[in-house]
């Protein structure tokens, strides 16, 4: 009688434990390590980027703090004030508005930017 040769066996058919191997499988521990790490990267690709911003920023406005407005009705009030008020500064007076305006709507932004 000849010994029937065992055959190589075969995932199929075998279910899901077949196919999944224990050496090859990640614990949870360490899917949330790798992914930490990845979140980490992107974190810290994220805060170099925005560094980088600030600086250029920062650049621009040592170079040029002035800004453009395009504001009729605003011009036409500061342009009154200015006529009906001695020593009334509209530089000022805009530079005042602007900032708590700015400030209030972008608190964070403007905390970056405090040393200004």
């Amino acid at each position: 009688m000849n010994p029937k040769k065992k055959k190589p066996e075969s995932a199929l058919g075998k279910g899901l434990d077949a196919l999944i191997r224990k050496n090859e499988t990640k614990t949870v521990e360490d899917n949330i390590k790798e992914n930490s790490k990845k979140i980490e990267n992107i974190e810290t690709a994220d805060k170099d980027l925005e560094n980088k911003l600030v600086l250029d920023v920062l650049d621009e406005v040592k170079k040029n703090p002035r800004i453009s407005l395009w504001s009729a009705r605003s011009a036409a009030v500061l342009r009154f004030l200015k006529k009906t008020k001695p020593e009334f500064s509209i530089s000022s007076e805009a530079s005042i508005l602007i900032e708590e305006a700015v400030k209030e709507k972008y608190p964070d932004i403007w905390k970056i930017f405090h040393d200004l």
